[in-house]
């Protein structure tokens, strides 16, 4: 049946206006400024219409296996149908799954035999059509490991699978470059000093080491199985190089506005982290990603460990530096859209999916009201 939203105001491309959108069989069928007086249409009391937002790289589904340290969910299908929730109250309707592929810990990180049921949980949520949102899966690759490449084998080629991301997580480079830093999240996260120095010591040796030998491995994987690959953390001109050389198509969280700049010129789409410019800074000492903002250096961001950061995020930089609303949208709509060419959404136009949200503003909260994905409504 056809939908008529009327009496809202729509995030288009170019600008926002007061006007009315009709959806049909899954499908935006009309944009038009204006009220409608057609029998049936929903009075949107003057909320915003935006496209539903993409979420390119969230670690929120390993919450829910993991909900605390040592304790592992036991219904797998059930963690996943629970995290999907979440991203769609948070106005998500198309996610990229980032799972954990390799650990830090080779005898002790647990997550590693994590990921073989979070990709089995997503492939039965999709097939059975369990999720409200669109799901796919990114492939979180940690290069540190030295098995990462017989752990990411038997899943790169998986038909969900549609990112993957280089991590090098090793002391002293990219995110953990400062020790002193490192040092104190660990000792936040429970370790006492000295392990915290010996565990530092050792991953210093052991991490460089293999990913030296993971980056080119598992970069012809991706390569040969045509899935777009992200470079992560970067944070010097030899690393947007080295990712240039990969055909990296998206450079995640670069942690230097050099890196940001170098990549964004490169032709790397940046994406920032929403918490980052939620909380006003970086948690690990990174570059502020309102910062790039105000430089003209960030292409998407990505809500990262807080789903709801996401639309928080696109509020948050409408004040400061005081983007327009459809640009601030366009941050986590069509400029992810296009990132990964997902040409069918993250726009408000004739023959695009009816992937929507509607939110009203509450002081300086968005608030999500409804959520349409594919022209079903979700919530």
């Amino acid at each position: 049946m056809e939908t008529i939203l009327t009496n809202a105001r729509l995030v288009l491309e170019d600008g926002v206006i007061a006007g009315t959108l009709v959806h049909q069989d899954g499908v935006i069928r009309e944009v038009a400024e204006g009220r409608s007086s057609a029998p049936g249409a929903l009075d949107l009391e003057g909320d915003l219409l935006a496209p539903g937002l993409i979420e390119l790289h969230t670690d929120n589904l390993e919450k829910h296996f993991v909900p605390r340290a040592g304790v592992l969910w036991p219904n797998a299908l059930a963690a996943a149908i629970a995290h999907d929730a979440q991203m769609a109250a948070a106005g998500i309707t198309t996610v990229h799954d980032a799972v954990f592929v390799g650990g830090y810990e080779v005898e002790n990180d647990a997550r590693r035999g994590l990921l073989p049921k979070m990709v089995e949980a997503i492939e039965t949520g999709v097939a059975q059509g369990l999720f409200r949102a669109d799901h796919r899966l990114h492939l979180r690759c940690e290069l540190t490991d030295p098995e990462l490449i017989e752990h990411l084998s038997p899943f790169a080629g998986r038909p969900l699978v549609a990112l993957a991301s280089l991590m090098d997580h090793t002391p002293g480079q990219r995110q953990w470059r400062d020790l002193a830093v490192l040092k104190r999240f660990m000792i936040r996260e429970g370790l006492a000093a000295a392990d915290a120095d010996a565990l530092i010591e050792r991953r210093m040796t052991d991490g460089a080491k293999a990913a030296a030998a993971n980056w080119p491995r598992a970069v012809a994987l991706f390569r040969e199985q045509g899935i777009a690959v992200a470079s992560h953390d970067d944070t010097t001109e030899a690393h947007v190089a080295a990712a240039v050389a990969a055909g990296c198509a998206i450079s995640e969280f670069p942690t230097t506005l050099e890196a940001a700049r170098g990549a964004h010129a490169a032709g790397l789409a940046t994406v920032g982290g929403a918490p980052n410019i939620v909380r006003g800074g970086s948690h690990s000492g990174g570059v502020s990603a309102e910062e790039l903002a105000r430089e003209g250096a960030l292409d998407a961001l990505s809500s990262d460990y807080v789903p709801a950061s996401l639309l928080q995020a696109v509020e948050r930089l409408t004040r400061e530096p005081g983007l327009p609303l459809h640009e601030a949208f366009a941050l986590a709509t069509s400029k992810p859209a296009e990132t990964l060419g997902l040409n069918d959404r993250g726009r408000l136009a004739p023959g695009l999916r009816a992937d929507l949200i509607r939110v009203r503003m509450h002081g300086e909260t968005p608030v999500v009201r409804s959520v349409t994905v594919a022209g079903r409504s979700v919530m």
